[in-house]
């Protein structure tokens, strides 16, 4: 692990989502409403595991629009249901700890969405690729909320 300050390490992006914490954190708990939104544009996800409880493990392969299968790999270090959840992607060459927030606001939630590196430089050399895809993610956890809310199934 680098001994540079996490915040030279860290993405942070959030999103106000109109919705409670409650609502926003079932779109993540409930596994088949998690693989409609989890990932950027493009991919979808097939889950073979997924134990939301500390310790549990969360294995799925993303597929990518070009047809390219990712596998992933992360364990559950905290779950707090409806306001926090850290999971951690297991990987010897893309590690990282995210952690993902619901924080009540009136009738919004502000889900907040913090993903360290091990290393500045691993940060960096991602930097393209994981900064849209976080913004991606949360416009997609966004769109999912809305249209469960809408459709009155939350």
């Amino acid at each position: 692990m680098s001994t540079d300050d996490a915040s030279d390490r860290r993405f942070v992006h959030s999103r106000l989502i109109d919705a409670t914490p409650e609502q926003v954190f079932r779109a993540f708990s409930e596994p088949e409403r998690l693989a409609r939104w989890w990932g950027p544009d493009g991919f979808s996800s097939t889950f073979e595991v997924f134990d939301l409880r500390p310790g549990g493990s969360w294995r799925f392969v993303m597929h990518g629009p070009d047809g390219t299968n990712y596998p992933n790999a992360n364990v559950f270090k905290a779950v707090e249901p409806p306001d926090r959840v850290e999971v951690e992607h297991l990987s010897e060459d893309h590690h990282f700890v995210l952690i993902i927030t619901f924080a009540g606001q009136g009738s919004q939630t502000l889900v907040g969405w913090e993903q360290t590196f091990d290393t500045v430089e691993h940060k960096q050399l991602v930097a393209p690729r994981v900064a849209p895809a976080n913004e991606q993610n949360l416009d997609r956890l966004q769109r999912e909320v809305a249209g469960v809310n809408k459709s009155g199934a939350a």
